[in-house]
């Protein structure tokens, strides 16, 4: 390693020492809550079924969510995880369930994004 390069460090870590306060980052409670909404979202099927649910003005049907590669059980599996992270709320009428996204819902993500 050269001497600049250590100087440099040497440099930043004194700037530190003289009173850089280091990031406390997410209070563990916001950490959780934010983590389950990513971990809902983190699934590619789920992403995008929240996409096409978000991008429909209102509600949509199940019955036009259309060919996602998956069979009908794993489809509602997947619906059931993003409604339980609340990013998606549904109404069942008759036979056929509406959904529609919960803006909101990614609300809390937007400081942890813009960073």
């Amino acid at each position: 390693m050269s001497t600049s390069v250590r100087t440099a460090d040497l440099t930043a870590s004194a700037a530190c020492a003289a009173g850089c306060v280091p990031a406390e980052g997410l209070p563990r409670a916001q950490a959780e809550q934010l983590a389950g909404l990513l971990k809902a979202l983190a699934d590619p099927v789920r992403l995008r079924l929240y996409s096409r649910i978000a991008a429909t003005a209102g509600e949509t049907c199940v019955c036009d969510l259309g060919d996602f590669g998956v069979s009908q059980p794993t489809i509602s599996h997947h619906l059931r995880k993003l409604r339980e992270a609340g990013l998606i709320e549904s109404e069942r009428r008759g036979t056929w369930v509406y959904y529609r996204a919960v803006p909101a819902a990614l609300s809390p993500l937007t400081p942890l994004l813009n960073g």
